[in-house]
């Protein structure tokens, strides 16, 4: 039998938003923590994933008033949920930072494309293309696992409905954990920045 990755938690309400493009997204580069901003492709995501959820509470009858604002404390996270706000029709600044969401660390491969890497660590992208979900990286890297760890602790508090700003490996292990799929799928999830995904009462949807 195929294992699964636990539901921790099963919140009633929670949509997630990704962060826009970077330049780094674009070129292929491993982010992880660093500071990268969004380009002008990510601002514009971000200004119409806000347009699109003000859209989806007004189809739904739902209020901004009843959602918890959270986003991950960097600056592309943050900037991602200004515009998001703004284009809902919200004071930008208002929501609340949390650093469990930051995206997981890549160690010392922040910065290189898996081209790079390959040549002057091809064992190591090798073992990567073997387990990429228990990988850890050199240099105080985390796996998808460590990442899962850090991000059940956020979302055993998730107790309101919530709207999440954060990172495409956040989101893969947040859904693993969700609808219970097996490591192998979680990492080789697609996170799309132009979209947004929400899940409600146990179901899940991109829109």
């Amino acid at each position: 039998m195929t294992a699964t990755l636990p539901r921790i938690h099963n919140p009633a309400f929670l949509i997630f938003v990704r962060h826009g493009q970077t330049d780094w997204n674009r070129e292929g580069r491993m982010q992880g923590q660093k500071d990268i901003p969004l380009n002008p492709l990510g601002r514009l995501q971000a200004d119409d994933n806000g347009l699109r959820l003000s859209e989806y509470l007004s189809r739904n009858g739902l209020t901004p008033e009843t959602f918890d604002f959270v986003a991950s404390p960097l600056g592309r996270t943050r900037d991602t949920m200004e515009r998001v706000r703004k284009g809902m029709g919200l004071a930008p600044s208002e929501y609340r930072h949390e650093d469990l969401l930051k995206e997981l660390t890549f160690g010392a491969w922040e910065g290189h494309t898996l081209e790079e890497l390959a040549m002057s660590h091809p064992e190591l992208v090798e073992l990567r293309r073997k387990d990429k979900y228990q990988f850890v990286p050199p240099g105080g890297g985390e796996s998808y696992e460590m990442l899962r760890q850090r991000i059940a602790k956020w979302l055993v508090t998730v107790d309101k409905p919530t709207i999440c700003v954060a990172h495409g490996g956040v989101m893969r292990v947040m859904r693993g954990m969700l609808e219970g799929l097996p490591p192998e799928m979680v990492s080789k999830l697609d996170v799309p920045q132009d979209r947004v995904f929400v899940w409600k009462d146990s179901k899940g949807d991109w829109f």
